[in-house]
């Protein structure tokens, strides 16, 4: 019981990571007048950084989560919400 307590709080840690990382990432983004969604979805389709703008560090921010991680949480997000 206490290691599946354990695994949840990780996943917990894991996700709100994540989105604080996107949330960074996507508000440099539009900081510069690029469109935000279309940047970070050419960044995970293609594993291209120049997708994401040095500004405020956020491809060195971005690249520290692998794109299948940031990929898995979008999808479980947008199926939570349905």
């Amino acid at each position: 019981m206490k290691t599946k307590t354990i695994a949840i709080k990780q996943e917990e840690i894991r996700s709100q990571n994540i989105k604080d990382i996107l949330t960074h990432v996507s508000d440099a983004l539009t900081e510069r007048g690029y469109n935000a969604v279309n940047q970070i979805a050419g960044y995970l389709i293609t594993n291209d950084p120049a997708y994401i703008s040095g500004y405020k560090n956020a491809r060195s921010v971005i690249q520290t989560v692998e794109r299948h991680e940031i990929i898995e949480e979008l999808v479980k997000e947008y199926l939570r919400k349905e």
